[in-house]
């Protein structure tokens, strides 16, 4: 029997075979199955884990830099625009949407930025994005085009404060900045000395340097509390409201002149002294901004809160002829609006004048509702500046005057009356009158001549029965008449105007009429016997009721007394005051940004991207103050709080203090930024003090500036802070170090702003004789902060060290180095004076030795004793001069600024030396 069997021609080996291997591709194709399924499975879970494309810090920076210059809010062609999701989603001139959620691959947008022929492919006539770029865009479609809001206007929340690791963190400030530099791989510096640090905080809370009691106290104070002791001093000394007053006056554009071509003077010096105040009382940052905003909107309004309005009255005026006060009335409503974002928002909201912003959430009509809160006041550009607001010594008789009225006639009339006397308003400035016959408008004033005829439009006269006016007689013999509705229309009033010296007020009264009506004046003197013969220029009309209580005992004598406080000659401010209800602007989109092309109608709103109007509030100044204040507001204390930490530390949490949009720069510690933000609002209670103080005590604050090798090329613009701040001083720091120093300063505060020497013919103009008169004594030697500020000639060594003109709101001043700012401190007549004074302080202080008085003065400026170095140089400066000052007498004299023959060669040396110590590099500059 054959040993080998087969099955249909295959032997059982190889059926055994053929089994094994089945079995074998079975398992190979399980196997490869589960790999795939394996595979699949790790592919799934990092796709769907990859983190998802974020619109705002992914999206929107190559939409901005790339496409929003054609597709934004200027302009959007082929009717794409990417600025607001809703539009970037809807049909485009091609009936299509160019952007298809979900669907990359339909949506044409994807399409024009992968085209290869240039022509086509969009951004037109550019570099086409980078395969990074597209891969974003084409994910963020993929996943649903969301929009994302920018950091700046998402309501600030609560941040939890990051774990420390290890001691150096002295208060949460120093939690995030520790976390950064972890990640930086960086470390903090060393606590500065106690005299860097004692001149650091000094400068930084009161802008000068700390009173020798002071510096005395701290140097000696070796105990833990000695810094905070320090810290506190300052915080409550009058200088800090000065320091910082003196940063919101380029806020504020504060300046002594109104600007434009004439630039003549402007008292509003006391708003500066409100400013000093506020800062000094630690005014709530809140109430700080609605008193400026709408102190006059306050229910019983002090002095002090109309004087805080003007924060906007410092908007520039147009003196000069032939100008369209309604024009310029606008622009300075246009700056309010561009200001209160800056300063208040830092937002840059100005370019939404004429369309829909071109990075941010704001539309073009948004612009001009915030507009009309501003549209409603009474200001007019007038040569007058009015409103202005009167104060008075004798506030016992006004408060009489207004008792009276308010027992004789009503609440409402008292609180008018009130009103009227310290503003006259409200009131019809004499320019508003058109349809002139024989006359002219000049400035705020109508000049009528014989036959005189124009009109007043749409008077309220309900319940007017009584006219003040404020005119001047230039012949007397002259009646004025007014009708109603028409030229020839019923007489109300005919009123006989005689000669006056000068302009003065008078009253008249009115037949009663009710509603609305045109006025039209009249005026003939047949005393004028030549066609351009002036007859009487009329200033204001203002449309009231008569003085009540005409029966009662002693009316008289109380309208005497009313009489005399409308008329007194007394101190005037400009500030802002509302319209009422009967005079209420209307306001409009202006088309384009033209003021002459009126749009749509609109009423006082807010941009609806940020937090909603609140319900209670009033629409008016008041209300939106209450607004810019909510806690909902998501830019308002995070502005002030980057501006104060540019302040103390060089550069702001966010670079760009005038702009927190998407095209700013972004916040380095943007969690900090939100958690100081937070407790500025809700744990100090918008305490400016308790902000400044968290940040000068953190460990962050007090650290050594200086800078290694390692530092500078990990961290050259020590954006994480692992040293302390090294910029040059402002220019009022730089001034009032140096007056400080010599012993010059002084202490004099508030008031009217000063003439420090300034080189003749700066000054030159053909409007008046106005000259810059050198103060004399004490004021010429007053802080930076109270010089006289011409817009168009500012204090020129302020300005070498980027003082700003003032013209419109400097949200920063950009710092630079250059030879005119060496030029200022060694060669101007004003620093050559504190030189001069320097020295003698160094001598008298002394006593003969040159070397002690060298040393003496090295550590009045830099409160460090002298090294060796440092003593030898200067040592070597004093002989050089002490050779050239012997034998020449001129140039001695012309040294110690006097022809004295006993003028000693010694003191002018010396003067060299002094004026050498005070523009040292460690003295221009906060180490």
């Amino acid at each position: 029997m054959n040993s080998s069997c087969t099955v249909n021609g295959f032997g059982i080996e190889s059926l055994a075979r053929l089994r094994y291997l089945y079995l074998r591709a079975q398992d190979m194709k399980k196997w490869l199955i589960l790999s795939m399924v394996v595979a699949l499975s790790v592919v799934t879970f990092f796709v769907t884990n990859r983190k998802a494309i974020d619109f705002t810090t992914e999206v929107k920076p190559i939409l901005n830099k790339n496409c929003i210059v054609c597709h934004g809010g200027v302009r959007q062609k082929a009717g794409f625009s990417l600025l607001f999701r809703e539009e970037a989603l809807a049909k485009t001139k091609s009936g299509k949407p160019a952007i298809i959620p979900g669907d990359p691959d339909q949506s044409e947008m994807i399409r024009r930025i992968t085209l290869d022929n240039p022509e086509d492919r969009m951004p037109y006539r550019h570099d086409p994005l980078s395969k990074k770029d597209i891969d974003i865009l084409r994910r963020w479609i993929k996943e649903g085009a969301t929009w994302g809001e920018h950091w700046s206007y998402v309501p600030v929340k609560e941040i939890p404060v990051p774990e420390s690791g290890g001691r150096w963190a002295r208060n949460p400030v120093d939690n995030f900045i520790e976390q950064k530099l972890t990640e930086q791989g960086l470390e903090p510096s060393a606590t500065a000395d106690k005299q860097t640090l004692l001149r650091r905080v000094s400068l930084d809370l009161i802008g000068m340097p700390a009173s020798a009691s002071l510096v005395k106290q701290f140097l000696s104070d070796n105990t833990d509390g000695a810094y905070s002791n320090l810290v506190d001093s300052l915080l409550a000394s009058p200088h800090f409201g000065e320091k910082w007053a003196a940063l919101w006056m380029d806020l504020a554009r504060y300046a002594d002149t109104k600007g434009y071509e004439a630039d003549r003077g402007r008292t509003i010096w006391k708003y500066r002294d409100w400013l000093i105040r506020a800062f000094n009382n630690d005014k709530p940052y809140d109430r700080f901004l609605t008193e400026q905003l709408a102190g006059d909107l306050l229910p019983d309004a002090t002095d002090a809160e109309y004087i805080a309005t003007a924060f906007h009255r410092n908007t520039m005026t147009n003196d000069e002829g032939g100008t369209d006060n309604e024009e310029f009335r606008t622009s300075a409503v246009l700056d309010r609006v561009n200001t209160t974002w800056a300063a208040v928002m830092g937002t840059t909201f100005s370019c939404v004048q004429c369309h829909s912003h071109p990075y941010d959430p704001f539309k073009h009509d948004e612009y001009y509702k915030f507009v009309a809160f501003f549209n409603n006041t009474r200001d007019e550009d007038t040569g007058e500046d009015y409103p202005l607001l009167r104060q008075y010594e004798d506030t016992v008789e006004l408060s009489r005057v207004v008792s009276w009225v308010r027992q004789n006639g009503s609440e409402e009339q008292a609180k008018e009356s009130y009103a009227f006397l310290k503003t006259w308003q409200p009131a019809y400035n004499a320019a508003k009158c058109d349809s002139l016959v024989h006359c002219e408008v000049n400035s705020s004033l109508v000049d009528f001549r014989n036959h005189a005829a124009c009109r007043l439009k749409n008077v309220d006269l309900t319940n007017k029965d009584h006219l003040l006016f404020r005119y001047a007689g230039i012949a007397g013999g002259g009646i004025w008449k007014i009708h109603i509705d028409s030229p020839t229309g019923n007489v109300i009033a005919t009123i006989p105007l005689p000669q006056t010296k000068g302009f003065q007020m008078t009253e008249a009264s009115l037949k009663a009429v009710n509603g609305k009506h045109d006025l039209y004046f009249t005026y003939s003197n047949n005393n004028l016997k030549k066609v351009d013969d002036s007859g009487v220029i009329f200033e204001w009309f203002a449309f009231t009721e008569d003085f009540p209580g005409k029966r009662n005992p002693g009316y008289q004598a109380m309208k005497n007394a009313y009489w005399k406080l409308l008329t007194a000659n007394v101190p005037t401010t400009p500030v802002m005051v509302e319209s009422p209800s009967d005079m209420r602007r209307e306001s409009f989109v202006f088309e384009r940004g033209n003021w002459m092309v009126k749009g749509n109608k609109v009423e006082p709103d807010v941009p609806h991207s940020l937090n909603p109007f609140p319900q209670e509030a009033p629409r008016n100044r008041l209300g939106l103050a209450m607004w810019l204040t909510s806690r909902l507001n998501p830019l308002t204390a995070r502005t002030m709080v980057n501006r104060i930490w540019e302040q103390l530390f060089g550069t702001g949490l966010a670079e760009t203090l005038e702009d927190l949009g998407s095209q700013g720069a972004p916040p380095t510690h943007v969690e900090l930024l939100d958690w100081l933000s937070y407790h500025f609002m809700l744990e100090d209670h918008w305490s400016v003090k308790k902000l400044i103080r968290t940040m000068v005590m953190s460990a962050t604050y007090r650290q050594d500036s200086k800078v290694t090798a390692d530092l500078l090329q990990k961290d050259p613009n020590n954006k994480f802070y692992a040293r302390g701040p090294r910029v040059r001083l402002s220019a009022e720091q730089i001034r009032d170090q140096a007056l400080c120093v010599s012993g010059l300063m002084s202490n004099k505060m508030y008031g009217p702003s000063v003439f420090p020497y300034q080189p003749l013919g700066i000054w030159t103009t053909p409007y008046n004789e106005a000259k810059w008169t050198q103060s004399k004594g004490e004021d010429q030697y007053r802080r930076a902060l109270y010089t006289y500020w011409k817009r168009s000639a500012s204090y020129p060594s302020m300005v070498a060290f980027d003082g700003v003109s003032r013209e419109v709101c400097s949200s920063r001043r950009i710092r630079t180095n250059t030879p005119l700012q060496a030029l200022a401190t060694l060669n101007d007549s004003a620093y050559v004076d504190m030189a001069r004074h320097f020295a003698d302080r160094m001598q008298k202080e002394a006593g003969n030795d040159v070397k002690k008085q060298i040393g003496r003065g090295f550590k009045l400026a830099t409160l460090r004793t002298i090294d060796d170095r440092s003593l030898q140089a200067l040592m070597k400066l004093y002989n050089i001069a002490f050779s050239q000052f012997k034998d020449n007498t001129t140039k001695r004299s012309g040294m110690l600024g006097s022809a004295d023959m006993h003028a000693k060669p010694e003191t002018a040396a010396l003067t060299v030396v002094a004026s050498a110590i005070l523009n040292l590099d460690e003295l221009v500059t906060k180490n």
